[in-house]
C-alpha cells in the first residue's frame, strides 16, 4: 500500500498475538531505503516481509537503515535476522531503548527476580507470582538479538535522500519510544505512541521510571499541535486528525483515574487490589480469568495511574507491613 510517494505499507503477520499484524513502513531513499520497524522473529514474519519486499522489486539488501520505535519484540524482533542477510544495514533506535536489551533479552534473569519483588510490594498473593513473574519470558523466543549501530535522543533529521524524518522522543509506552515526523507530506509515523482505536500500555515497572504516564501524556501534548495530515502507527490502519485523537486518548486516562480514586476514597488499597475491582476492556473474562501476563498488564498500568495521581497530590502512598498502599489524598 503506498501512503506517500514513494511511502509504503507492509503488513507483517504477528502470529500467536492477540494483534493481528505489524505495520512496517518502507520510505524511500537515493542510496538504500528506510523500514520503520520490523515485526516479530518467526517464521512466517519473515517470509511476510521478504515477499512484500519482492513486489516492490526489492529484496533486504536494499535496506540501508532500519529505524525501530522501541525495542518490544513485535517492532525490534527481526531485526537481528535482517541484519544477518543485510550486514550492511545499520540499526538505529533511541539510547533508553539500546539500554534496555541486554536486560531483557539476554540476562533476563536478574529483571525477573526485580519484577517479582515490585509486584509482590504491590500486593499480589504468593500463590499467584511465579506465574506472573515470568509471564514476559515467552515473548524472547520471538527476538533475533542484535544491537543498534547508532544511538538516537530526539531531535536528530534521519535524511534518505528524498525524504528528511525529525526523531521525536515520546517516552510513556516504553522509556524510549520514538515517532518520525516527515513534514513535506504531513506524516507521522507514531509507532505505538498513537492508535486510532486502541490505547497503548503504560505500565509502572522496574525500568519505566517514576512517573511513565506522566511521561505519555506529556508526550502526547507534545504532538498535539503538529500539522500531520497522517498518522502511520504500528498497528490498525492510517488515519486522520491527530488533535482529536490524542484528546480521545486524554480523556480515556482521565476516565480511568477517576474509576480508580473512587475505588480507594473511603480505604487505601494494594495495587493488586485496586486493579481487581477495576473496569477491563476483556470481555467474558473475570479477574480471576485473567491470565498472568493480562493481570501483570492490568496491575503495572494501575500502578502507573496512582503514581501520577500522587505526583498530583490526589494521591497518597503508603507503606504498610512491606507493602505500598494507595490512599485518597
Amino acid at each position: 500500500m503506498e501512503i506517500a510517494p514513494g511511502v509504503y505499507l507492509l503488513r507483517v503477520p504477528l502470529p500467536v498475538s492477540h494483534l493481528d499484524y505489524l505495520n512496517c513502513y518502507l520510505v524511500e531513499g537515493k542510496n538504500g531505503w528506510l523500514m520503520v520497524d520490523t515485526g516479530w522473529y518467526t517464521q512466517q514474519s519473515f517470509q511476510a516481509l521478504q515477499n512484500g519486499l519482492r513486489d516492490l522489486g526489492l529484496d533486504f539488501s536494499d535496506i540501508a537503515t532500519i529505524v525501530v520505535t522501541h525495542v518490544h519484540p513485535d517492532h525490534f524482533g527481526l531485526a537481528g535476522r535482517i541484519k544477518q542477510v543485510s550486514p550492511h544495514t545499520r540499526l538505529l533506535a533511541h539510547k533508553w531503548e539500546w539500554a534496555l536489551i541486554e536486560s531483557r533479552y539476554i540476562r533476563f534473569g536478574e529483571l525477573q527476580q526485580q519484577m517479582g519483588g515490585l509486584l509482590r510490594r504491590h500486593g499480589v498473593p504468593e500463590p499467584k507470582l511465579p506465574a506472573m513473574q515470568a509471564a514476559s519470558l515467552p515473548v524472547i523466543e520471538f527476538v533475533s538479538i542484535t544491537m543498534p549501530d547508532e544511538p538516537l535522543y530526539g531531535g536528530e533529521t534521519i535524511c534518505t535522500g528524498r525524504y528528511e524524518l525529525e526523531v521525536i522522543w515520546t517516552p510513556g509506552h516504553s522509556s524510549g519510544h520514538i515517532c518520525l515526523y516527515e513534514p513535506t507530506h504531513g506524516l507521522l509515523f507514531s509507532g505505538d505512541h498513537i492508535l486510532p482505536g486502541i490505547t497503548p500500555n503504560v505500565s509502572y515497572h522496574v525500568q519505566s521510571g517514576d512517573n511513565p504516564l506522566g511521561d505519555f501524556l506529556y508526550s502526547l501534548q507534545k504532538l498535539r499541535n503538529l500539522p500531520a495530515d497522517h498518522i502511520l502507527p504500528a498497528h490498525e490502519h492510517v488515519f486522520s486528525g491527530l488533535s482529536r485523537r490524542i484528546s480521545e486518548i486524554l480523556e480515556h486516562h482521565e476516565r480511568r483515574k477517576e474509576e480508580i480514586l473512587s475505588l480507594i476514597h473511603r480505604e487505601p488499597g494494594a495495587a493488586y487490589d485496586v486493579s481487581s475491582r477495576t473496569t477491563w476492556d476483556i470481555p467474558d473474562l473475570s479477574w480471576d480469568e485473567f491470565p498472568p501476563q493480562l493481570q501483570r498488564i492490568a496491575i503495572t498500568e494501575t500502578i502507573a495511574h496512582l503514581e501520577y495521581m500522587r505526583w498530583e497530590g490526589r494521591v497518597r502512598r503508603i507503606q504498610h507491613e512491606g507493602l505500598i498502599l494507595y490512599g485518597a489524598a
